[in-house]
């Protein structure tokens, strides 16, 4: 099954009830995207979402719902633990002046993604095929997302040598996690909790913001 005008005209329409405006081009680029992700996930199995009629409001209206929180902050991002690309790739869209790293340890996900930049002509995206503790960039990042990577804890120890004072860790989570941030790090701390409201998709769904002391 490939992408329709029915997928064009839901993905238009839920970005306008989170008050987004896409542009024609960045409405080709995601509905591209949504058609890659669509016939490599046959073979790769980059989501569990295996209905493509599905995965408008569960993966990329659920990645835009946080395009103004992360409007607010940095320019350049780390998306951990990308998988098939969520939210890095629509945030790339989005955001074109603004530089996204999406870090996956699996194999043929980085390839997936790979060939979405390729496709998509993205240049301010870049892959990279290694395990986050193992990953050594050369400067903090000022934002790092996640959804549905880990838990909060595992998320914060592993991805503390990544970011700064100054970062923001950005993760996406279903119900409230609120066992989760009993085990938060000494050095992390919760700094904001968004509810998201996502077009289409049934079911919690929280953004927490946190913030590290050093």
């Amino acid at each position: 099954m490939s992408v329709t005008q029915r997928h064009a005209e839901e993905l238009i329409q839920g970005a306008r009830e989170l008050g987004i405006e896409l542009s024609a081009q960045q409405q080709e680029q995601l509905l591209a995207y949504l058609g890659l992700l669509i016939k490599w996930n046959k073979a790769y199995n980059l989501t569990a979402v295996r209905d493509p009629d599905e995965m408008v409001s569960r993966h990329l209206l659920d990645s835009l719902s946080v395009v103004p929180f992360v409007a607010e902050l940095g320019d350049n991002w780390l998306d951990v633990g990308s998988g098939g690309g969520m939210p890095g790739v629509p945030l790339a869209i989005m955001f074109p002046e603004r530089h996204f790293t999406l870090l996956d340890s699996n194999g043929k996900k980085t390839r997936f993604l790979v060939q979405v930049k390729l496709e998509l002509k993205l240049a301010n995206l870049e892959v990279v095929h290694n395990r986050v503790e193992a990953y050594r960039p050369e400067q903090p990042f000022d934002g790092i997302s996640s959804r549905a990577f880990s838990s909060l804890e595992d998320f914060s120890n592993w991805t503390r040598h990544l970011g700064n004072a100054d970062t923001h860790w950005l993760a996406m989570k279903g119900v409230h996690p609120d066992d989760e941030l009993q085990a938060l790090p000494a050095d992390f701390r919760l700094s904001a909790t968004h509810v998201l409201r996502v077009p289409g998709c049934q079911g919690q769904r929280h953004l927490l913001i946190l913030r590290r002391s050093v």
